[in-house]
């Protein structure tokens, strides 16, 4: 059970937003198999994108299917100054493996263990096509927490719902419990689901299926402007199905 001080308030999300990533029932992939038109897409590498090397983007496509996030930049929130910064595994493993290893985001995300098993989780979207992109999430300077956007209708979660074009997914973990059950997880979540949509002119969606039975966790979201969409079988787990449309981001 998650500890005293989140389970019982909406932020105890700030902990254990989502589960495990999905996993393809076909193959183990983590990504449905879907081929990509290189020509099709504009590839766009910043200058800030660390050279090729173990850990990094090899195949070319740097964010290129997320519109750069490591060009988003800050955004403000109620709680001070909040960034997505793409994950450095030889920089970020240790403090992703620390939070990893709290009980109460093991409980969700199963991803506890030595950093081992955090640089392997990683590396499937690192040394991937750029359809989930790992981020740190900085708020005043300060790395607080763990966030996956992904490309949801390209992930096989789009198999259980009727996913759209450019439909994009958050996955969020805040790793230091003093972040939690104080509002925090509720206003970053709305600050980011509008980023996406700030930054994804193509995006009409931002989409998330936190574990049915974190109910503090979809009340977080609901608190965040997503809507209740539907209840979604998973192969790891029930999720709610929760949407934040960007027709109605600004009455949500």
């Amino acid at each position: 059970m998650p500890p005293t001080d989140s389970s019982t308030n909406t932020d105890s999300i700030d902990a254990t937003t989502d589960n495990r990533p999905h996993q393809s029932t076909d193959s183990g992939d983590d990504t449905l198999d879907l081929p990509l038109d290189r020509d099709a897409v504009d590839l766009v590498i910043p200058p800030t994108v660390p050279a090729a090397g173990p850990g990094t983007l090899t195949r070319g496509l740097v964010d290129d299917l997320l519109d750069d996030i490591s060009g988003w930049g800050p955004v403000s929130t109620p709680h001070g100054v909040f960034q997505l910064v793409p994950v450095v595994p030889d920089r970020d493993v240790p403090i992703i493996t620390r939070w990893m290893n709290d009980p109460a985001v093991d409980e969700f995300w199963q991803l506890a263990g030595p950093e081992e098993t955090t640089r392997r989780h990683l590396s499937t979207q690192l040394d991937g096509d750029s359809r989930s992109r790992p981020c740190l999430g900085v708020l005043d300077g300060t790395p607080m927490s763990y966030w996956e956007i992904y490309r949801a209708d390209l992930d096989p979660v789009a198999r259980y719902y009727p996913s759209r074009p450019h439909d994009t997914g958050i996955h969020l973990l805040i790793g230091r419990v003093a972040d939690r059950g104080r509002g925090l997880g509720t206003a970053l979540l709305r600050a980011v689901a509008d980023h996406v949509l700030d930054h994804r002119p193509a995006c009409a969606r931002v989409i998330a299926e936190p574990d049915l039975r974190n109910t503090p966790s979809v009340a977080a979201f609901l608190g965040a402007g997503f809507r209740y969409a539907a209840e979604l079988e998973l192969p790891d787990k029930r999720a709610a199905l929760v949407i934040r449309d960007r027709a109605l981001r600004h009455l949500l």
